[in-house]
């Protein structure tokens, strides 16, 4: 801990040491006053730096920390490049992370002399506007009700929200911001699946409960499914949502371990589990083992719960399998009432890097096909879907609703939102802002009621940008997005409306025999309630 601290403050040490040094020579030496004089002026800036809350940076590295800001407002062309050029090597351009940043501070995203993108370029994508567009559309009422037929506390739901985040991989500190955001808000905040901590509760925002395959918070001691204990949190006013994590789009189909030595306190009476053992998140669930038992799982989940929403979450695999899902739902007759489609796009602190390049579906090919099925076979009007995958902007929440999407989750948004620069040290424990680390010392730095009020400012503009974008065209409401709204550009000289580009299955189109297009009906037939592994076709 000492050489962390020292490795942080050893400019602002460096400068204290200066201004001691030269103020003892200076009787002797008085040419040194210059050099007094700036040790001094940096030292006090080195104490400002720790005191102030508004950059996280700067708290954990003071004097030095002004660079960054610095080279920032230096001159154009350099605040040009760090802000809004590509990085490569990184999964969000520097462009995003300013649009997040402008919003969360509540700061002007104009921009002056017309768009930055190339909008000849192969896969440019837009919404269409109307030349009778809206006068002014209200943001306060893009909500929608989840909760099916078989649900007896349905919950009204912002249509973005903040996506699964642990506890564990964000700080405390980090997790207190996103909470009192979500409260202050009025929109929902998933636990992630290292379930519900100290954290999320202190400032009563709405919580939707990731349950993964370790039942972490309603596991026995071998690690299996414990009713009881999973009642106790469930009927919790605060959970809002149950939702069953089948996969991941970072990392579908991969389990994940955190060594004994990294489980704290904390973070073994949060998740119920030893500190004795490695934490271990299986790759596959044990409470069922096929279509039909998800379904009486997700019942048994909604009995036990008092009647909340219950649903699942998944990254698009094999499309046998949720076809399989579908089946089941049909013969078994009991419905989730959210299904939640991630992409393969999504992120994560801990995945090895061939899953997060070549497994799993991307979000709106997966969002595409659980619409679809939905439709199909006649259960699209009562189960809402919601999606997730590297979603930002207005017209990123924009693109996936117009496809088929009731609402949609954020994670890296709301991380940037909180301070967030993609320094990628996750895994170190070293987060330069305290938003991914348990370091104490580190996450300090992210002062809680400012990031809280970021949180709040990045949902409501970003809601507020998606009003004016269906206001200009002709919409009043997101539910009223279709896939003839938007637009992607296919060469130099043509485009295709989204309606165009897909293929929208008609309502009980699987269910009459009559299907368009042989890959529906070939999955449709390879589907079974009783089995995810494919019927002989």
């Amino acid at each position: 801990m000492k050489l962390l601290l020292l490795s942080r403050y050893a400019t602002f040490a460096g400068c204290v040491l200066l201004t001691l040094i030269t103020l003892c020579l200076l009787p002797e030496h008085p040419w040194l006053w210059p050099l007094t004089l700036v040790g001094f002026l940096l030292t006090l800036l080195g104490i400002y730096d720790m005191r102030q809350t508004r950059h996280a940076i700067r708290r954990n590295y003071p004097v030095i920390g002004n660079l960054r800001y610095l080279l920032e407002y230096i001159r154009p062309e350099i605040r040009q490049y760090l802000l809004e050029s590509e990085d490569d090597h990184l999964p969000f351009s520097r462009a995003q992370r300013t649009l997040v940043y402008q919003r969360a501070k509540n700061l002007s995203a104009e921009k002056p002399f017309g768009t930055l993108e190339d909008v000849y370029r192969p896969g440019f994508e837009f919404i269409s506007h109307s030349l009778l567009p809206v006068r002014q559309v209200d943001p306060t009422d893009f909500r929608i009700t989840i909760g099916g037929p078989q649900c007896q506390q349905p919950y009204s739901a912002s249509i973005f929200n903040i996506s699964a985040m642990s506890f564990g991989a964000l700080s405390a500190n980090a997790i207190r911001a996103l909470n009192k955001g979500a409260k202050i808000g009025g929109f929902a905040h998933d636990t992630g699946e290292g379930s519900i901590s100290p954290y999320h509760r202190e400032h009563g925002g709405d919580l939707i409960w990731e349950l993964g395959s370790g039942y972490f918070g309603c596991r026995t001691g071998d690690g299996h499914f414990d009713p009881e204990r999973f009642a106790v949190q469930a009927q919790n006013w605060q959970v809002k949502m149950v939702e069953i994590k089948l996969s991941q789009g970072a990392k579908p189909g991969h389990g994940g371990i955190l060594p004994k030595h990294k489980v704290t306190p904390e973070i073994a009476a949060t998740r119920g589990v030893s500190m004795d053992e490695d934490c271990i998140s299986p790759a596959r669930h044990s409470a069922f083992s096929m279509p039909i038992e998800l379904m009486q799982f997700i019942a048994q989940l909604r009995e036990l719960s008092g009647g909340k929403p219950v649903g699942f979450k998944l990254c698009l695999g094999h499309p046998w399998e949720f076809m399989a899902i579908a089946k089941a739902m049909l013969e078994t007759g009991i419905l989730p009432d959210f299904i939640v489609v991630d992409g393969k796009e999504g992120g994560t602190g801990a995945a090895p890097e061939e899953f997060t390049d070549h497994i799993g579906v991307p979000m709106r090919e997966g969002l595409l096909f659980v619409h679809n099925t939905l439709v199909g076979i006649n259960l699209r009007d009562k189960i809402k879907i919601g999606a997730s995958g590297k979603i930002i902007s207005a017209f990123d929440i924009a693109s996936v609703l117009a496809i088929g999407a009731d609402w949609v989750n954020s994670a890296r948004g709301f991380m940037f939102a909180i301070g967030c620069i993609q320094s990628q040290s996750c895994h170190t424990n070293k987060c330069p802002t305290g938003v991914a680390t348990q370091d104490p010392a580190r996450q300090r730095a992210l002062v809680v009621p400012d990031k809280a009020e970021r949180v709040y400012n990045f949902h409501r503009n970003t809601l507020k940008a998606l009003a004016e974008m269906l206001a200009a065209a002709g919409l009043e409401h997101p539910s009223q997005l279709e896939a003839k709204h938007l637009v992607r550009r296919q060469s130099s000289t043509e485009i295709k409306l989204f309606s165009q580009l897909h293929v929208f299955l008609k309502p009980g189109e699987l269910l009459s025999g009559k299907i368009s297009g042989e890959f529906y009906e070939r999955m449709w037939k390879m589907a079974r309630a009783d089995s995810f592994a494919p019927a002989e076709v």
